[in-house]
């Protein structure tokens, strides 16, 4: 039986041991921290790494963008992985990647940046399907959302970290050496999980094939989207998860790169950043608490839709006439509406995933929302040029977010 048919199967009333959910759910917020911090770096050195290659400010959306393309890489293919080796062990490789990326950064060539991002981006795509298999099997139903918004509170906490540590290692040393200092973090929180391995991937498939004829077959690739594209309900909640993708790509792979051309120094950009993320952290535990209250994350999430258009047309109006903590202000409102969304939404596609494959289906549901991902910082960085500057990208980024609440409503309605 697999993990995804054992979390099926398994009974409504648990045993009140703490491992069947404490434990997992330290492991995978772990897991998520240190691989979120990873997935930041990029931007978070944005100016130094672009400055030093010889590369234009804009061209780090599209280094963002192909670790987006990574982390999608994964999310097709990369199911049988999680079934021949466990989810614990599949997140332990995705952080070793994200070392050996760490690693490729430092080279003087503008080719070894697109081929780290690739890297950082892999390592990150077991993150959603491994950590809902973990958290499906363990976690008390009445408090799901919860659970699952906790783990995703990692992705903003990593953000914090990368918006304080980076800037203040850059000034303490080499960019370059600062990155060597940063890989201890992905391999000591691989030790730190390795004790819960055993217990948390005793499904784990031995005999699951994992050859290149098995990965990259047709049917292995398709069948996450057919899963999701199958499901009415699904239809619409994958489409806002792809607008929500779009506006909080855009905002994370931008702000430093905007502050700075404002005026503002990179240890500023860095704190507003950073801001933004711890925010984050709040507002994920505060979204899946207040949808286990209500029963349901949809009406959350139409929430959110409005208030990140909201937030988009603040952006739009800051400029650097604006107090410093106006710009603080913001980027903490930021964190919540624009950045908040995806602990509740990985809950829903659950709840919504077919018996037995919340994996496959999240990986799908994931896999579309990170179109929005790529299609976020490329578009937003070529926006800048075509439409005249920031304020009309962030209005851009505003009319997505109401299709998402387009989205949301039509999802209702099928479910």
């Amino acid at each position: 039986m697999s993990g995804e048919e054992a979390a099926a199967a398994a009974p409504a009333t648990r045993s009140p041991d703490a491992f069947l959910w404490v434990w997992p759910l330290a492991a995978t917020l772990g897991i998520q921290t240190a691989s979120s911090f990873l997935l930041r770096l990029i931007p978070t050195i944005a100016p130094v790494l672009t400055a030093s290659l010889g590369l234009s400010p804009e061209a780090i959306g599209s280094i963002s963008s192909v670790g987006t393309v990574g982390s999608m890489l994964f999310l097709a293919i990369g199911h049988p992985l999680i079934r021949r080796f466990g989810p614990i062990r599949t997140l332990q490789i995705g952080l070793l990647l994200g070392g050996v990326g760490l690693a490729l950064l430092t080279p003087p060539w503008w080719a070894a940046a697109y081929g780290a991002s690739l890297l950082l981006g892999l390592g990150y795509g077991p993150s959603a399907p491994a950590g809902s298999d973990i958290l499906l099997r363990h976690s008390p139903a009445a408090h799901r959302t919860l659970i699952f918004s906790l783990k995703q509170a990692g992705v903003p906490l990593g953000g914090v970290l990368a918006g304080l540590a980076l800037p203040w290692l850059v000034g303490l040393m080499d960019w370059r050496a600062a990155l060597l200092v940063v890989a201890l973090l992905p391999l000591a929180t691989v030790l730190l999980v390795q004790p819960l391995r055993e217990r948390i991937d005793v499904d784990r498939d031995a005999g699951q094939p994992i050859g290149p004829s098995v990965l990259l077959s047709p049917a292995n690739m398709l069948r996450p989207l057919r899963l999701v594209v199958s499901s009415p309900p699904l239809r619409g909640l994958t489409l806002a998860g792809c607008c929500f993708a779009i506006g909080q790509g855009s905002l994370f792979a931008f702000t430093v790169t905007w502050l700075v051309g404002l005026g503002y120094g990179l240890a500023q950009a860095g704190l507003v950043f950073a801001v933004m993320q711890a925010t984050g952290v709040f507002g994920r535990v505060l979204l899946g608490w207040t949808s286990d209250r209500l029963g349901s994350g949809m009406p959350t999430l139409r929430f959110t839709a409005v208030s990140a258009c909201a937030t988009m047309l603040a952006l739009a109006s800051a400029s650097a006439a604006w107090p410093f903590w106006a710009l603080l202000l913001l980027a903490g409102v930021a964190g919540v509406t624009v950045s908040s969304w995806n602990g509740v939404h990985l809950a829903e596609v659950a709840r919504h995933s077919p018996q037995g494959r919340v994996g496959e289906t999240t990986a799908g549901a994931t896999l579309i929302t990170f179109v929005g991902y790529v299609v976020g910082p490329a578009g937003f960085g070529l926006a800048l040029g075509a439409l005249g500057g920031y304020p009309a990208a962030f209005l851009g980024v505003a009319a997505v977010s109401l299709v998402a609440f387009g989205g949301l409503i039509w999802s209702a309605r099928q479910g």
